[in-house]
């Protein structure tokens, strides 16, 4: 990582917005810590230049829906920048299936397309709250700087005056709800989309169709969760 070339990996609002946060402290920690990774021989994901992703392809600006998550997937080739996402060709994740099994329960379609990139495209911020993994070992790079950028990336879109909508699943996301106070913004919760929890509340959630629902009373455009 490096600070101006990682600016340019941002789309030009969060760049202006985050421009301050790249020569912090803790960000300066971050860089050591995934250089120190590599002279280490240790990989991490998801692969330089896409770990701003969900941030190159969602502008400040354009930002409609938040789904949070927690850690990128640890497995070779399935992160791609975006929480619960994978590469399309990858075998599906337990928690996204369940979350296409919810979108085909609540809409009558069933998301063909694991990348979500499709969803970026129409506002959707797919934000993990650390950015990084190492191989094959969850949470590996938690407390390591990266919670300080992303609770900066939710209080700025708390700050925003046009409405958006928080999708917060699991306990980890629902700690983030005490710093949405905006009265514009909506939240919604559930359980974990994990097999773990999926059945305790996530299925039958309906996210998905209160979104557009919620969008369409703003007179914006649905989300086609199915792209």
């Amino acid at each position: 990582m490096n600070q101006n070339k990682d600016l340019t990996f941002l789309a030009e609002g969060w760049r202006s917005f985050l421009f301050d946060e790249f020569s912090k402290p803790y960000m300066e920690k971050i860089r050591l810590h995934l250089k120190n990774e590599l002279q280490a021989g240790h990989t991490f994901f998801p692969p330089k230049d896409k770990i701003f992703r969900a941030l190159k392809l969602v502008d400040y600006d354009e930002t409609r829906v938040v789904i949070i998550g927690q850690d990128p997937y640890h497995g070779k080739g399935q992160a791609n920048g975006l929480s619960f996402a994978v590469e399309n060709g990858t075998a599906i994740p337990p928690s996204l299936n369940n979350i296409f099994k919810e979108i085909h329960a609540n809409t009558g379609k069933r998301p063909t397309k694991t990348c979500l990139e499709s969803w970026a495209n129409q506002g959707v911020l797919l934000l993990n709250t650390v950015l990084t993994v190492r191989e094959n070992m969850a949470f590996s790079h938690r407390e390591k700087g990266w919670e300080i950028f992303t609770d900066k990336i939710i209080s700025l879109l708390n700050e925003k005056e046009s409405p958006i909508i928080f999708l917060l699943w699991g306990a980890a996301a629902q700690s983030k709800a005490k710093m949405i106070t905006n009265p514009n913004h909506k939240i919604l919760k559930s359980v974990h989309p994990s097999p773990l929890s999926a059945h305790r509340g996530f299925f039958g959630c309906k996210h998905f169709s209160t979104v557009n629902e919620i969008l369409k009373s703003y007179r914006q455009n649905e989300i086609d969760w199915n792209l």
